[in-house]
């Protein structure tokens, strides 16, 4: 068992985990991460608690953040939006195709990261040179892909929750159309595409309970026994572990749990399972 808290950069930002060390910061606290440019602001979702799981090798929780770290920290956010502003302003007057993402800054190098997305590779080396000059600071800029774009744009998914990418997601792994088939989905482009246009990330880590849910689960067609009668099984319903049954008596269609009307299972249980007057008689 260990401790760990979770802390987020920006309001409804991605969690990032930590090992609280000897502080116990409250939810709403501002505390010190340790990153790649040194220590930095954030705040407490999950306060420190105890785990089962073993979470060695996370980063340990600097400290508490004091006045001096918090006004570091709004100043590196005025010259984030500021950076920000400076860029769309010259972009538009280079008339470029480019649209900003996002903008980092290290302030002890004295560097900005703008991110950006474009329909195709931009030239963008005068840009660059205006924007050093405005800023008075080393500048990089990085072409990103759709994916990239909504994870740090942020936004509201198709199932009304915040983006798996921008929240808890590190990695963007292959998906396919067959795991949408797989999972009883119609193959449409505005039910299965997210917030970036590609297809839902969602797809890919829930494909693998579709899987081991169709393994143990009748099969569609087949005749099963169930709590209110026998009937046919005609539908999965895989987030509630049960499966849709059409009753021989009457056609009426009913959701039981998979394990209810497993007929396999049902046939071993009548088969070998003794009753309890019988079992105490021997």
């Amino acid at each position: 068992m260990g401790m760990m808290m979770a802390v987020s950069f920006t309001r409804y930002g991605r969690l990032y985990y930590l090992d609280p060390g000897e502080h116990s910061p409250k939810v709403g606290d501002k505390v010190l991460v340790p990153t790649d440019a040194g220590n930095e602001v954030a705040e407490c979702i999950w306060a420190p608690q105890w785990v089962s799981e073993d979470v060695g090798g996370l980063p340990v929780c600097a400290g508490m953040a004091g006045d001096e770290h918090l006004s570091r920290d709004e100043s590196n956010r005025r010259r984030r939006a500021e950076a920000r502003s400076v860029s769309k302003r010259l972009i538009k007057r280079h008339e470029l195709p480019m649209k900003v993402i996002g903008v980092d800054y290290v302030d002890e190098e004295n560097v900005y990261t703008v991110y950006f997305s474009a329909p195709h590779r931009v030239d963008f080396r005068a840009l660059v040179r205006d924007l050093a000059r405005n800023l008075r600071a080393r500048v990089e800029l990085r072409q990103i892909g759709p994916r990239d774009e909504a994870r740090l744009q942020g936004g509201i998914g198709p199932c009304g929750r915040d983006l798996c990418c921008a929240t808890f997601l590190k990695d963007f792994e292959p998906v396919s159309v067959r795991m949408a088939k797989d999972q009883d989905l119609p193959v449409n482009p505005l039910r299965i595409a997210g917030a970036c246009g590609r297809l839902m990330c969602c797809l890919k880590y829930e494909h693998p309970l579709y899987g081991e849910f169709r393994a143990t689960a009748p099969r569609t067609g087949l005749a099963v026994d169930t709590p209110e009668g026998p009937g046919v099984v005609v539908g999965h319903n895989v987030p509630s572990d049960s499966v849709i049954v059409r009753l021989n008596d009457g056609g009426r269609r009913c959701a039981c749990s998979k394990a209810s009307v497993c007929a396999p299972r049902q046939a071993y249980e009548a088969e070998y399972t003794q009753p309890v007057d019988d079992a105490a008689e021997d």
